[in-house]
């Protein structure tokens, strides 16, 4: 009796593992899903990405900007050889190297600074700039009529974390017989929190009027860098005009971020530019 069950039994369970070895792993697994499907979950991710863009302190964005801008041809106002008539023919192309200052064909990505709200940002950073002592009560206000502007983003390469978004504005090419008296002529603007890097503007000053140091020295505050130091050099060719000052503000890692105010005569035009 026992024999014979024994060989019922054998050929049963060899029947049974091969339904489970065949069937079987499909089985749990529609189970599986049945109890994973269609319900949301969630779950923690370690150095999840934070934010659109990494987060940069104001001395790193500004040695970002300067290394781009010093790969780039840009313009000077109508200073060196064929003044602002020029400014508009300027192409700015994709540099080939460790930085890049490109047009942002995308456009604003919802946190920054729109089209429609760059001449107000503007002349909200006109107005600080004027209660700071930096720029005189004489520059006008900008307006859509008489600027263009166009977003650029300013790109480490190598890095590409570290970017910075900047509107460039330009009094338009349709102002050419316009007044210029008092008008800014151009300025990079932070995307981001408005704030102006750079400014070609006319005045009312004569160079003699302007106390370079203590200008520099607002504008460090106003854009939350540090103290600036004297930038040494015996090169007297180092602009195109003899009415400059240039200070150095630390950047990233070793590197420095040379800050140049000058004056061009004669068109009274104050500048603030920044190069590596």
């Amino acid at each position: 009796m026992k024999s014979k069950i024994y060989y019922l039994t054998v050929p049963l369970l060899a029947v049974s593992a091969m339904f489970l070895s065949i069937w079987g792993p499909e089985t749990l697994a529609e189970y599986k899903d049945q109890g994973i499907l269609d319900i949301p979950r969630t779950e923690s991710v370690e150095n999840a990405g934070e934010g659109y863009r990494y987060q940069m302190n104001s001395n790193e964005k500004l040695y970002i900007l300067s290394c781009c801008l010093s790969s780039q041809t840009f313009p000077e106002s109508e200073t060196s050889a064929m003044a602002h008539e020029a400014d508009g023919e300027v192409a700015y192309q994709e540099l080939e190297g460790a930085y890049a200052f490109v047009v942002n064909r995308r456009g604003p990505s919802g946190r920054e600074i729109t089209d429609e709200q760059i001449y107000a940002t503007c002349n909200e950073g006109l107005t600080l700039l004027k209660e700071k002592g930096i720029l005189p009560e004489q520059v006008r206000e900008v307006d859509a009529s008489s600027y263009d502007v166009t977003l650029y983003s300013a790109i480490d390469v190598l890095e590409p974390r570290n970017n910075v978004a900047v509107w460039k504005m330009t009094l338009s090419n349709s102002q050419k017989n316009a007044d210029k008296a008092n008008r800014l002529m151009d300025a990079c603007i932070d995307a981001d929190d408005g704030k102006i890097y750079e400014f070609y503007v006319r005045t009312p000053l004569l160079w003699e009027d302007i106390d370079a140091d203590a200008l520099v020295a607002e504008w460090a505050a106003y854009m939350g860098l540090g103290e600036p130091s004297p930038y040494e050099s015996d090169n007297p060719l180092l602009e195109t005009t003899p009415y400059f000052r240039k200070y150095v503000f630390e950047g990233m890692g070793s590197g420095q971020t040379v800050v140049t105010l000058g004056f061009y005569e004669g068109i009274n035009e104050l500048f603030l530019k920044v190069s590596r």
